[in-house]
């Protein structure tokens, strides 16, 4: 019999953070570094807990080498050759920390995985991502993957629901990446009618998750930087961005130039830019999860990653807390039906405009 949960369910859009006393006078007293010892590596990391989904317009050497300079982690795209990341590894060894090595469940991809952590011993996060981390399938991947390597940190999902964030980490993963859905280019939701609202998500899944001394990624659904603070203060202990890092001079896609200004490319993974890219085409058993889009060219991330950091740590300051670990225990959130006031319209993404104007002579310049 079907069943219905007539409980509510949350998204991002439907809550906002409920202010408190703080003692703090400053933004810059926020400390947003993170340091974790994971479950079953036993590996510890120290950063800021912010991490590039592993797009190949998103999750690029280019990328990493950026967000690293902050602290921050990339998880590179699993359509990197090994020839590829040799190159990588060997000009930016100060980087390797700071990257996930990405595959599915398929044996060339868990077979590349094994040939870069061979070679470069420095990473040691591999990333095991599926649409479905539900099938009993992916499970035993973890668990191969696990017993092939035992000393690195496994990053698995996706997943919605505290069951299976449970049978995840008990397979031996050490995070587990929570949202089936929720990504500005994904299109699942509306194709199979499967989902679940990312702030209930990710409620339920960090609260299994640390009850086995696991760990959580908020995956999608953040458009904005009080989105990620959100995610931050629903328990999440990273957060995994897409779309709010495309667009700039570190992502992938095609730069298009329309009406005298700048956009770059960017599209789901599976959607049917990515399967005619990457797999010749989208197969008759199937239909496309994604979409495509042009997203306005932003320039550097540096910019973006400064305009992120700075709106979490303004956060913290609202309801008191001195470090980002604080940040959950001191979130109340409170159910609204109205954000923010759009009465002369959307606020102009100055980066965006700056970039266009800087970047449009070179543009020029080259292709004369």
């Amino acid at each position: 019999m079907p069943r219905l949960d007539l409980e509510p369910k949350l998204d991002y859009k439907d809550v906002l953070i409920r202010p408190k006393r703080s003692t703090l006078r400053s933004r810059a007293q926020v400390d947003l570094n993170r340091t974790f010892t994971f479950r079953n590596s036993g590996r510890q990391w120290t950063g800021v807990p912010i991490i590039a989904a592993n797009m190949d317009t998103v999750g690029t050497f280019e990328m990493a080498n950026a967000l690293a300079q902050s602290g921050l982690i990339t998880c590179i795209h699993k359509h990197y050759t090994f020839e590829d990341w040799k190159e990588f590894g060997k000009a930016n060894p100060a980087v390797l920390p700071s990257v996930a090595v990405s595959a599915g469940t398929g044996q060339p991809d868990l077979d590349r995985v094994s040939q870069v952590l061979k070679e470069f011993p420095e990473i040691s996060f591999v990333c095991l991502d599926v649409a479905n981390g539900y099938s009993e399938h992916f499970v035993d991947a973890v668990k191969a993957v696990r017993k092939a390597h035992p000393a690195h940190t496994i990053i698995a999902g996706n997943v919605v629901t505290g069951e299976m964030t449970e049978e995840l980490i008990l397979a031996g993963a050490d995070i587990i990446k929570v949202g089936i859905g929720p990504g500005s280019v994904c299109t699942t939701r509306r194709q199979t009618g499967v989902g679940y609202p990312q702030l209930s998500a990710v409620l339920d899944c960090a609260d299994a998750a640390h009850g086995l001394n696991g760990h959580v990624i908020a995956d999608g659904g953040c458009v904005c930087p009080g989105d990620v603070a959100k995610g931050f203060g629903a328990g999440a202990d990273f957060v995994m961005l897409g779309g709010m890092l495309a667009g700039h001079e570190e992502s992938g896609g095609e730069t298009i130039e329309e009406n005298g200004k700048l956009f770059k490319q960017f599209y789901g993974m599976s959607s049917s830019t990515a399967m005619k890219r990457h797999a010749g085409g989208v197969a008759e058993y199937r239909a496309s999860e994604g979409k495509t889009v042009k997203v306005p060219f932003r320039g550097e991330v540096a910019g973006t990653v400064k305009e992120i950091l700075g709106g979490i740590r303004s956060t913290c300051t609202y309801v008191g807390a001195g470090r980002l670990k604080e940040l959950s225990k001191r979130t109340t959130f409170i159910r609204v039906t109205q954000q923010i006031n759009e009465v002369f319209g959307a606020a102009k993404n100055e980066q965006e405009e700056t970039a266009n104007a800087a970047k449009k002579p070179k543009l020029i310049n080259s292709l004369s």
